[in-house]
């Protein structure tokens, strides 16, 4: 197994990465609520999820990844009020919470699938394992860090020593700005649920010691982690939009529990913004892949852009910069694609792409960094043509998963949308010329262009063709 090295959130610094049991490594993804359809943001960090398994296995790790799937206890507000998001949809669109889960569970995958994002070895939807929740909760309540009120059973933060290790939030400070509680017979405002009691008209629930109701959004990862990965496990991520709540009580319930630290690194990805600001539905700026498609993008041209940007830094999304990410993207896969049919190259030549190729590889092993990885690509994909890129290309596709070998796409509508075809390769075979550092060729081809009446400009990752 190759070295590899991570952020570790927990720690704030990055670390070597040893797992617990080499050649094996246990990973806890925090999955979606399927209430909706997944817009690009949430996609983002699937997106980075699949980069770090595709890491993990070509470095040499066996991976047993763990993706949940929440489809009841999730309510509209982390302070354990609200409805749940399930019932609301359910709801709304007048059907039952099983085939508004079912409905979206599979838009979710297709999506994956359209991103080349692999799928975790387990999918572990909460509704399939109600009983250990349950049997979770008693646990932590027998051994005094859950109690009872009327509207259900909640975890008593003030018993666990460790909690806000993860946010680095002052627990002390964080409850004396508290508001006061809906709930006033939680002991702290912030003591979170671990199971809520159901009113008669909650349309999910389930019969426990308490009576009938359903578990919190929280216990349901540490149960699931628990049963799948066990007491230790080695990674767990997600987005950063957790790491206040949402991971802090994980921490806080699985380490009650079994009296240890339970997961190794903790790994989360940035948010994105939309030309600057929060994705809103107010401001019609929530974009799911459906919509890019309907706009004339390839889902791999978003994945693209996704991994320009490091996954510990936020990106800002807009479709001038979609659009630019998809022309590039193409550009690459052209120049790379069209070296299949070359011929090999001079030994010296053929060194530099197997250096390109490993410059490739040592940046994504150094804490997932894709943007670098691609910049090294580019440089490999600027030698002289020849099949060594080709092949190159082909076996870094199980760490990019960009299907750089493959022919391209159709260009991005908005690119070249009134362009002829023979124009088009026109400008394919001059930036074949150009990589071939055929300049008097591709002055040729530039003149045969501008007497055709477009304008080329080249750029350090391809060109673009406009008409004059």
């Amino acid at each position: 197994m190759k070295k590899l090295q991570f952020y570790n959130t927990l720690t704030r610094k990055k670390e070597q990465f040893e797992p617990i049991a080499p050649p094996y490594v246990t990973t806890y993804s925090c999955g979606p609520t399927v209430y909706n359809y997944a817009h690009i943001g949430n996609l983002r960090t699937y997106v980075f999820m699949d980069e770090l398994r595709r890491t993990l296995k070509h470095a040499g790790y066996i991976t047993k990844s763990v993706m949940n799937i929440t489809d009841v206890g999730h309510l509209m507000s982390d302070g354990d009020d609200g409805e749940d998001k399930m019932q609301s949809a359910a709801k709304k669109q007048n059907k039952s919470p099983e085939e508004i889960a079912a409905f979206y569970s599979e838009v979710f995958f297709k999506d994956l699938a359209r991103l080349n994002i692999l799928t975790p070895e387990i999918i572990a939807k909460a509704t399939d394992n109600i009983d250990e929740m349950i049997e979770f909760v008693q646990k932590l309540c027998e051994l005094g860090y859950g109690y009872e009120t009327d509207d259900g059973i909640y975890f008593d933060i003030s018993k666990f020593d460790g909690y806000g290790k993860l946010s680095r939030c002052n627990i002390e400070d964080a409850l004396a700005g508290a508001r006061v509680a809906i709930n006033t017979q939680k002991r702290h405002p912030a003591d979170f649920a671990l199971w809520k009691k159901a009113e008669k008209n909650h349309i999910m629930q389930w019969a426990s010691p308490w009576g009938m109701g359903y578990p919190g959004w929280h216990i349901e990862c540490s149960t699931m982690s628990k049963k799948f990965l066990g007491e230790r496990f080695d990674i767990h991520t997600g987005g950063v939009d957790h790491i206040p709540i949402h991971h802090e009580n994980e921490i806080a319930q699985s380490e009650s529990l079994e009296g240890h630290q339970v997961v190794n690194l903790w790994m989360h990805g940035e948010f994105m913004l939309v030309d600057g600001g929060k994705m809103s539905k107010s401001l019609g700026n929530v974009y799911t892949i459906d919509d890019l498609i309907a706009k004339g993008y390839s889902p791999l041209a978003f994945r693209y852009f996704c991994m320009n940007t490091h996954y510990r830094n936020k990106l800002n999304f807009t479709f001038d910069g979609l659009s630019s990410a998809a022309t590039a993207y193409n550009r690459l896969r052209s120049a790379i694609s069209a070296c299949k049919a070359a011929k090999s190259a001079d030994s010296e030549t053929a060194q530099k792409v197997e250096n390109q190729k490993a410059a490739v590889i040592a940046a994504v092993y150094d804490d997932l960094n894709f943007p670098l990885a691609l910049g090294e690509l580019w440089t490999m994909a600027k030698l002289p043509a020849c099949r060594q890129i080709y092949d190159a290309a082909e076996q870094l596709n199980d760490i990019l998963g960009l299907d750089l070998h493959l022919a391209p796409e159709q260009p991005n509508a908005h690119d070249d949308q009134a362009i002829p075809d023979d124009v088009k390769k026109i400008a394919e075979e001059r930036f074949a010329a150009r990589q071939n550092k055929d300049w008097a060729t591709s002055d040729a081809l530039r003149t045969k262009l501008d007497e055709l009446g477009y304008t080329v400009l080249d750029s350090k990752t391809g060109y673009e063709l406009k008409k004059k």
